[in-house]
């Protein structure tokens, strides 16, 4: 039962909830989860706090569980991960007006300065002082609750599930990724890589207008999904360098045109070079994946050929389009998630190693 706190002037004025232990699930070494207590900062006057009910794992979730790193964020010390989140409003500043206690949200996961020219452009998701849920050194979001800036946030409609909210995230980067490479119904294009970030792309590419999609994976079980969820053509590649030059036939004939746009959510030395040959004279290549800190790509005969490679990173202020892309319809994200578990040490460790063996599960999630 919520109550409303009396303070003396000067202090917060907050509502606050019966208080009880705060659990989360922490990464103490590769391969090693243990749900334990999660000490929360104190709320502040913009702040609210959030029991969370759907948390997603991402890919970066799984790379700081096999490896304790993401390129060169490193885990040092043990660190609460998750980021793909949404929950229930248990508590709110005195400052915050938008939001009341029982209002479900999606939370956009980063936290920028708001400060430096990158953030005062509205380039934020580029700010060097990010702090994000779930990259070091910043705790993540598997837990009951969390502490997080109001204004980030983001109240769903009644027909938009919890579930849906969390997968606000990664369909943020598909948003993120159609922007910047300005898909419209003219855009005829491929998306390399059929995991969850490159199906979530097509779902974007689709509500952007796209009148052609070509799917590209090595994963006969990742393409078929691709082809139900509404992939207009699909192609087997492999792994092999020397494969390009016969494979980005194959890709052009299945388009049956020139290829307007390709995206790498995978971004390895292959990808990129698959993308770059298959892309036509005037076209964009949109780098989404960072599979590969550095490569060596054919870029002077791309660049021959004005073709345009785009780089983003994360999003920004995507989270009102996603919505109501849900709220419409015009998305359905719901048959992305695949695996659901509890949040019990049995759940969390069944759900790390399904996430982890890729296959059938596109996406794992956790209903608290």
């Amino acid at each position: 039962m919520a109550t409303k706190t009396h303070l003396s002037d000067g202090e917060v004025d907050q509502y606050s909830v019966t208080e009880e232990e705060n659990l989360a699930v922490w990464l103490l070494a590769i391969k090693t989860l243990r749900i334990q207590p999660f000490n929360l900062p104190s709320l502040g006057p913009y702040d609210v706090k959030i029991r969370i009910k759907a948390v997603g794992i991402c890919g970066s979730d799984i790379h700081h569980f096999k490896n304790m790193r993401v390129a060169n964020f490193v885990v040092k010390k043990p660190m609460v991960l998750g980021h793909e989140c949404a929950g229930i409003v248990e508590q709110v500043g005195s400052q915050v007006k938008f939001l009341m206690i029982g209002d479900r949200v999606a939370l956009e996961p980063g936290i920028s300065c708001r400060q430096c020219q990158l953030c005062k452009d509205g380039h934020y998701n580029l700010c060097c002082k990010m702090k994000f849920f779930g990259s070091p050194p910043t705790n993540g979001a598997l837990a009951n609750q969390v502490v997080h800036p109001a204004d980030l946030c983001f109240k769903l409609p009644d027909n938009v599930s919890l579930e849906e909210g969390a997968m606000c995230e990664p369909l943020s980067v598909g948003v993120h990724a159609c922007r910047r490479a300005n898909v419209g119904p003219d855009t005829k294009l491929i998306i390399i890589g059929a995991g969850p970030i490159g199906l979530v792309t097509m779902l974007a590419a689709r509500a952007f207008g796209s009148p052609k999609v070509v799917i590209v994976d090595v994963d006969d079980c990742r393409l078929s999904f691709a082809k139900d969820l509404g992939a207009d053509e699909i192609i087997k590649v492999s792994p092999i360098m020397q494969d390009v030059e016969e494979e980005v036939v194959r890709i052009r004939n299945a388009m049956g045109g020139p290829v307007d746009l390709s995206f790498d959510c995978v971004g390895f030395n292959k990808t990129m070079t698959t993308a770059l040959q298959a892309t036509r004279a005037g076209g964009k290549v949109c780098l989404v994946g960072l599979g590969q800190s550095e490569m060596t790509l054919p870029l002077t005969s791309a660049a021959a050929r004005e073709v345009d490679v785009i780089g983003i990173f994360r999003y920004r202020n995507t989270w009102p389009l996603c919505i109501e892309l849900l709220r419409t319809g015009k998305i359905d994200v719901k048959p992305l998630i695949t695996h659901r578990y509890n949040f019990t040490q049995e759940g969390v460790d069944e759900a790390f190693e399904t996430s982890s063996r890729g296959g059938n599960a596109i996406k794992v999630m956790f209903n608290l």
